[in-house]
């Protein structure tokens, strides 16, 4: 008898878009201990591999975030930092804003909840 585990489908969807020189990973789901966060970690070594430096997070569809996923979310920060970059949220779900001010890293990140004004942010850091 051959016996599966349903649970084991990744519970995390991403999709790029990009904006000029400005990537923005839509995110759905949740970022949680196991395939979902190892799949964000592997999107955003890809993206910074290839060089992009501007890196806007969509967590508008994102439905839940455990404490891997806010560990995720700060090497993508730091990551994107050690290439000289910058990494940024948008449209952040109630749940993750409170988890991001309890945990005092709502000073850490730029949120934001205009798609426009999270692409101009990078402009006005451009040297």
């Amino acid at each position: 008898m051959n016996i599966t585990n349903r649970r084991e489908r990744m519970a995390l969807y991403m999709v790029e878009k990009e904006f000029g020189d400005v990537i923005m990973i839509d995110l759905r789901g949740r970022i949680t201990l196991g395939p979902e966060t190892e799949a964000l970690r592997s999107k955003l070594k890809e993206v910074l591999s290839a060089g992009h430096q501007h890196v806007i997070l969509n967590l508008g569809e994102v439905t839940y975030v455990d404490s891997v996923g806010l560990s995720t979310l700060i090497s993508g920060y730091i990551s994107t930092h050690n290439v000289g970059g910058d990494l940024k949220l948008l449209h952040l779900p109630r749940g993750v804003h409170q988890l991001l001010q309890i945990t005092r890293l709502s000073t850490v990140f730029e949120i934001f909840d205009d798609l426009t004004a999270a692409v101009d942010s990078f402009k006005a850091t451009k040297p």
